[in-house]
């Protein structure tokens, strides 16, 4: 094996498009391994790990480019270079004649006076100041960028809120504004619907099943994950209820998050309590849910809260698709399943839709672990073995530091989709696949061979193993939804129709004591 190094100096590109650019890579002809980033001293520490870092690469600034090539000859890495510079070549290509690109937000702000938004990607040591910048600028910010602190998060926040502006992040990775889906939005219908979310995967999960029913959205804004937090509290979910209470185009308000902060709940809550328009109110894991108030609804589950939610848009009951659990085919599983065939493993790209599995498990099974779970008794010490019932969020940082995420590139998934087949204690593995601006062009697709052969691998060993598989997307969304789908019930997976029945259906199938 031979490994090439090239550092482009004061080159910078944002992590969305490095994280794909590195994935193509991999799977360029020839390659061991392939990594396109900036040099930032979490991406120097992966390539420590890896074994790839050499003194020129220790030596390379953050705002500097390393790509590091690990091929099978000095000739094939020359190659190799080639068609990673080809990848960044299209990427450069790909805007149009009519995209103009500026050094800097001021200039572009400059150019373009009437825009109001910057969204900002750039590395986390120079995000806050940027961030400031459009503030200044009076634009809202859409701050995908995470390893910001939490004080320079309070402080632009609070900034923000001092001159009407939504702040959305740090951390934020979806949104949609005026009817365009920003990052990992999902292309939903305009409706009078507006979303409030502390959480990427929960907004979407949200918006898709608002969409299904056949309401529509006239917001998402995002907040961040640490805004229900309380150093933050909740100052962007407080200043987005209020403006979408003023936004003619809303009518019904929804929020989703994990559970915040006490204190800070009581806040939102109070500032929702003052909405002239209904809000319902999904606090996921939150226990015991609270009593419905004048105006103010609550709902245990992503799917409860749509249909709370479009139910007060205007809908009927009876016009709606309920997807009801299946109960005939919960027993008919069961009846596949070996007595020693007792745990869930849960695979998810998803932080909400793994956090909503995990939650319904809960209900029923006291030995659920996880990498997220909030009881830090069952949290995983060693992320990669699995304990009893599992549930992994790939896409948290114990699996993507350094890496891509998981909605773009599915390695770590695979992998550990091959491991977990491999036990004979493991009965359904569930996974989802989530589609959207800008996740992975063919998520099924490029997880399907995997599938079949864990599915072998039990096979093999005299098991029936169970893959519940379910699709984040909708109808107008690319790749087609339907064809996702059809590729995994081709390969004998158990689709199911939305994260909220793919905890239910996965806790029940490996149920062993009465029934129901």
């Amino acid at each position: 094996m031979s490994t090439k190094v090239v550092i482009k100096k004061n080159t910078y590109f944002d992590s969305v498009s490095l994280m794909s650019i590195s994935t193509k890579a991999n799977q360029l002809p020839n390659v061991e391994q392939a990594f396109v980033a900036m040099a930032t001293e979490m991406n120097k520490g992966v390539l420590r790990n890896l074994g790839l870092l050499t003194t020129e690469l220790e030596e390379a600034k953050n705002g500097d480019l390393m790509i590091v090539i690990k091929g099978s000859s000095d000739e094939a890495n020359e190659e190799i270079l080639i068609g990673i510079e080809d990848l960044f070549n299209k990427k450069n290509q790909g805007g149009g004649s009519h995209e103009a690109k500026y050094a800097t937000l001021n200039s572009a702000k400059t150019h373009i006076p009437d825009s109001n938004l910057a969204i900002i990607s750039v590395n986390g040591q120079f995000a806050a100041r940027e961030a400031r910048i459009a503030l200044e600028n009076d634009l809202n910010v859409m701050l995908f960028s995470d390893n910001v602190s939490i004080e320079d998060e309070l402080a632009l926040k609070t900034m923000a809120s001092s001159k009407g502006l939504l702040m959305m992040g740090p951390d934020c990775g979806t949104a949609i504004i005026n009817g365009t889906a920003l990052c990992f939005g999902n292309s939903v219908r305009r409706g009078n619907i507006g979303i409030i979310g502390a959480s990427g995967t929960g907004s979407q999960e949200l918006s898709v099943r608002i969409h299904e029913f056949g309401a529509g959205v006239s917001q998402l804004i995002g907040t961040g994950g640490r805004d229900l937090s309380e150093k933050i509290g909740g100052i962007m979910m407080i200043d987005a209820l209020k403006m979408l209470d003023a936004d003619e185009e809303t009518q019904v308000i929804a929020l989703i998050s994990k559970p915040p902060a006490p204190a800070v709940a009581k806040k939102v809550l109070e500032q929702a309590e003052k909405c002239h328009k209904p809000v319902v109110v999904c606090f996921l894991g939150s226990q015991p849910l609270p009593e419905d108030k004048p105006g103010l609804t609550f709902a245990k589950s992503t799917k409860e809260a749509a249909l709370k939610t479009v139910l007060l848009a205007g809908l009927k009951k009876e016009d709606l698709n309920l997807h009801s659990l299946n109960w005939p085919l919960i027993e008919e599983v069961r009846t596949k399943l070996t007595a020693e065939q007792k745990y869930i493993r849960g695979l998810f790209c998803g932080g909400t839709l793994c956090d909503e599995a995990m939650f319904a498990a809960l209900e029923k099974y006291d030995d659920v672990y996880s990498n997220i779970q909030p009881n830090l008794e069952y949290r995983l010490k060693d992320v990669n073995k699995s304990i009893a019932h599992t549930f992994l969020d790939f896409g948290d940082d114990d699996f993507t530091n350094g890496k891509p995420h998981p909605m773009i590139d599915p390695t770590n998934r695979i992998g550990r989709l091959l491991q977990e087949a491999r036990d004979p204690e493991v009965g359904v593995i569930m996974m989802d696949f989530v589609l959207g601006f800008g996740s992975h062009e063919d998520p099924v697709g490029v997880m399907i061979d995997a599938i079949k052969e864990a599915k072998n691998i039990a096979k093999q060993d005299g098991r029936e193993l169970i893959i519940l598989g379910y699709v984040l997307g909708t109808d107008q969304d690319t790749p087609a939804m339907d064809a996702q789908v059809k590729m995994l019930t081709d390969a004998d997976v158990i689709w199911a129709s939305s994260s909220t029945n793919t905890g239910l259906l996965g806790r029940e199938f490996v149920w062993k004591g009465d029934k129901a």
